[in-house]
C-alpha cells in the first residue's frame, strides 16, 4: 500500500470561501466493466489460438499467447494506476493554490497571490490551446495538461473570469 507524503500546512489551509475550485484528472476511456470484457475476449481468443497451435504440435506458442495476455493486463493496470493522479486548482481572494498528486500519492503544492497571477496560453490555429500556464512574479505553473484543447479553452474561460473576480474587492 502506498503512503502519501503529508501536505505542508500551507496547503491544508482554506483561507476563504473558494471563488473557483477544479479537480483535473487524466481521462480513462475504458471503465472497469469494459476492462473485464476486453480481457475476457483477449484471453479467450489467445486461448483458442494457443490450443490450435498446441494441437498442430507447436506447443511453445501457447506460452507466448499467455504472455501476450499477461503483458496487456499489466499495461492496463499501469494505465489505471497512473489515472489516480490529479491536479486541484483552488482560487480565493487570498490565494491561488495548485496542488498536484502523482500516481504514487506524492503531493506538490504551489501557492500564488491571485492579484499578481496572469494566464498565459500557447495556441495553435488548427488544434486550439496547447498549453495553459499561470505566471506570478517569475514563477510559472502549468495547468490542465490532461485536458484536451477544447477542455483547456473552457477551463481558461472559467478560470480567467474567476481570476478577475479574485482581484476585485472581497465580498463582505
Amino acid at each position: 500500500m502506498s503512503q502519501t507524503n503529508p501536505i505542508p500546512d500551507s496547503c491544508d489551509k482554506r483561507s476563504d470561501k473558494p471563488i473557483f475550485e477544479a479537480v483535473i484528472t487524466p481521462h480513462r476511456s475504458l471503465g472497469p466493466t469494459g476492462f473485464v470484457v476486453l480481457m475476457t475476449l483477449i484471453g479467450a481468443v489467445s486461448f483458442v489460438a494457443g490450443v490450435s497451435f498446441l494441437l498442430m504440435g507447436a506447443w511453445p506458442v501457447l506460452g507466448f499467447f499467455g504472455l501476450d495476455v499477461a503483458l496487456i493486463y499489466f499495461a492496463f493496470r499501469a494505465s489505471y494506476k497512473s489515472g489516480n493522479a490529479h491536479e486541484t486548482v483552488y482560487l480565493s481572494h487570498d490565494v491561488l493554490r495548485v496542488e498536484r498528486v502523482d500516481s504514487r500519492g506524492r503531493r506538490i503544492c504551489d501557492e500564488l497571490n491571485p492579484y499578481w497571477a496572469q494566464l498565459e496560453t500557447e495556441t495553435d490555429e488548427e488544434f486550439g490551446i496547447l498549453r495553459l500556464s499561470v505566471i506570478s512574479r517569475g514563477k510559472r505553473i502549468r495547468l490542465g495538461d490532461w485536458l484536451s484543447p477544447n477542455e483547456r479553452e473552457e477551463f481558461r474561460t472559467a478560470f480567467a473570469g474567476a481570476l478577475h473576480t479574485a482581484r476585485s474587492a472581497p465580498a463582505a
